[in-house]
């Protein structure tokens, strides 16, 4: 009976080493907290990650197990591009990851002239899913929602945007995000569930429609 429990525990330790392995190489589950990124993404959407396609930064200490490793940047196949979905870290906020879209790379100029961007001179071409709610057209004096540039890209970064341009929090206020800060491609939805359904009704709050859409 011993021998059997210890080998039990073994084969425990071994699949949560393998999962903890995987989450910090392989792939990653997000959860989508507010609206910035809709209709692509809709608040209460859980995202599986891939962080092969750009690589990601491994993490020098395995969570739960505070095992110790070589810190280092697992390269990917590719960098993110014009009209990418990325997911990074914050670079106001280490613990908090987004997904926005790419919208400009490195040595691009994006500017933003009565809600319309412009890269290199051209219209972007705006993804299914993106969106503008709010008619107003705000001066660049008051924001630099509507109206914003002309910048160059920085070697080594990103200019990122949600798709509800309306209502996003992203580069136009707090800059562009370091290659080094991306994390993982948001690979597809497996779970959904719709906050303003009622509790009771579990079935209800699942949004069906959603599970398995891939972006």
């Amino acid at each position: 009976k011993g021998k059997a429990v210890k080998e039990y525990v073994k084969s425990i330790f071994f699949a949560i080493f393998l999962a903890i392995l995987i989450r910090a190489t392989l792939v990653q589950a997000y959860h989508i907290p507010s609206g910035s990124m809709e209709d692509t993404f809709l608040k209460g959407d859980y995202v599986l990650g891939d962080k092969l396609t750009f690589g990601t930064q491994v993490p020098d200490r395995l969570p739960i197990l505070n095992m110790k490793l070589p810190s280092f940047r697992m390269p990917g196949f590719r960098n993110p591009q014009s009209g990418d979905l990325v997911i990074f870290e914050f670079p106001g906020d280490p613990a908090r990851d987004f997904i926005k879209r790419c919208v400009a790379v490195e040595g691009q100029t994006v500017e933003i002239k009565d809600k319309t961007v412009f890269v290199d001179g051209e219209p972007f071409t705006n993804p299914p899913g993106v969106k503008y709610l709010d008619g107003t057209v705000l001066a660049r004096r008051f924001s630099r929602r509507d109206n914003f540039g002309p910048y160059k890209i920085p070697p080594g970064h990103i200019f990122v945007l949600g798709d509800n341009r309306d209502s996003s929090h992203d580069s136009r206020y707090w800059g562009t995000v370091s290659l080094e800060k991306v994390k993982a491609h948001p690979l597809l939805i497996y779970y959904s569930v719709d906050g303003e359904a009622p509790i009771w009704n579990f079935l209800r709050k699942i949004r069906w429609g959603r599970l398995g859409l891939v972006n």
